[in-house]
């Protein structure tokens, strides 16, 4: 009994030894593949139930295998982009690409700490190996559009980026400050008006201005602190034709400071609360901030000449993607030869209570399992993940160094092994040599 348990404990480290010797193999091979995560092998000893007489029964080994998920390999930079890595812990979410047309709970959801993406034919962002980059969607501003469930998901998408190859930016806001001069509303004055022409953009990109002229009205004696405003769209139907006209009464006195005391608005909606008029041109509303008596800056009439301060208008005409980037919070940027940057994607850092029990997939990636836990999406550089890194790829997590002085140990302790397998058949044969 105790040299056919020598003989079972000697295969037994033979097949131990034989799966730590595949997994270092394994190490080596991946030594250079971006985002590859250490393999190793845990031994842990088999005890069989000893006789009281002193006899002892050799139980042998067993190999565990298992993956450091958890460790993460060092960043180093590249010339793309859109090449993606996690510096930390956390994962980015990704599917396969042929699954990108299923809906989101029928995609596999699989997690990568790093990945070479690039503009497939579709638009979409992939891997050489066919992994497709998902996200949530945001508007121009990087406000999430809708609701997302954080801990599925379902409501992440494959990012798409062919839908904002040519992009526009209307005109939505206008800012007027200026000054006009106190004394050309005093009576002898000539009373010549003053103009400013601000550009906007409509819905398709196209170049308009919007025209503002401010005539001072003259009294007869005295002071009348009053002008007209009159503004004209030179995309109007008869551009010659005041778009509004609205009377402004500015407050002379030595406490006013020339500030704005009453507007009285034409058609045009006016909220002296925050002194913004809604315009409504040809693209749609802009909000005009000319200000008011309880708000700063905006039209002021003070004794100096006619300047414009600062008049600004948010927007900007048709574009073509030029680029696109990635900030260390997950947002994926397009940027346009027109100088713009629209956020397009945020890009979330997945996370899960216990990494080192997801299963591991192809192309070093991972999926979820019953011991891994429940994911959650975090924000990047928020809770436990790390931060999103552009131009950066995530090294393998081998030390090369490590594996060769495994291997050396593996290959002397397999021999040591066949050599206890060796000694236990002879000792066999002459036990069978003594019936003889």
């Amino acid at each position: 009994m105790t040299l056919s348990s020598s003989l079972s404990a000697g295969v037994a480290g033979l097949q131990a030894n034989a799966t730590r010797l595949a997994v270092i193999s394994d190490n080596i091979a991946n030594s250079s593949t971006a985002g590859y995560r250490r393999g190793d092998v845990d031994f842990n000893s088999l005890v069989l139930q000893e006789s009281r007489l002193g006899s002892y029964s050799a139980g042998g080994v067993r190999a565990q295998t298992f993956r450091e998920v958890s460790s993460s390999g060092t960043l180093i930079g590249s010339s793309n982009a859109t090449d993606i890595a996690v510096s930390g812990r956390g994962f980015l979410p990704v599917t396969t690409e042929d699954a990108i047309g299923l809906p989101a709970n029928e995609r596999p959801f699989l997690l990568t700490p790093t990945g070479g993406f690039d503009r497939s034919a579709s638009g979409h962002l992939v891997t050489r190996s066919g992994l497709a980059l998902t996200g949530w969607p945001t508007d121009v501003e990087g406000n999430l559009i809708g609701n997302v469930v954080r801990d599925s998901p379902n409501d992440l998408e494959p990012v798409q980026v062919s839908q904002f190859l040519t992009i526009s930016d209307p005109t939505t806001a206008v800012r007027l400050s200026l000054n006009v001069p106190a004394a050309d509303t005093v009576a002898g004055s000539a009373g010549a008006p003053y103009s400013t022409v601000v550009e906007y953009f409509d819905g398709v990109g196209r170049r308009e201005e919007l025209t503002a002229v401010f005539t001072p009205t003259v009294p007869a004696t005295g002071t009348s602190d009053t002008w007209t405003l009159d503004f004209f769209d030179s995309a109007g139907a008869d551009p010659s034709v005041a778009l509004d006209s609205l009377t402004l009464t500015f407050d002379s006195s030595r406490t006013g400071r020339g500030e704005l005391a009453t507007v009285t608005a034409g058609t045009s909606p006016y909220d002296p609360a925050t002194g913004i008029l809604t315009l409504t041109v040809d693209g749609g509303p802009i909000e005009v901030f000319i200000g008011s008596d309880t708000v700063d800056g905006g039209i002021t009439q003070i004794d100096a000449g006619f300047s414009p301060i600062a008049i600004e208008a948010n927007g900007s005409p048709a574009g073509n993607l030029s680029n696109l980037e990635v900030d260390s919070q997950g947002f994926l940027r397009g940027v346009y030869d027109t100088g713009q940057v629209i956020t397009l994607y945020q890009i979330p850092v997945v996370d899960v209570p216990n990494p080192n029990a997801l299963n591991a997939e192809n192309n070093q990636t991972f999926s979820l399992s019953a011991e891994s836990g429940r994911p959650f999406l975090w924000d990047a550089n928020t809770g436990p993940v790390g931060g999103v890194a552009g131009f950066s790829l995530q090294e393998s997590t081998v030390d090369i160094a490590r594996e060769l002085t495994g291997l050396i140990e593996t290959q002397r302790a397999y021999s040591s092994n066949a050599t206890v397998v060796q000694t236990v058949d002879e000792m066999l044969q002459e036990t069978t040599n003594l019936k003889r």
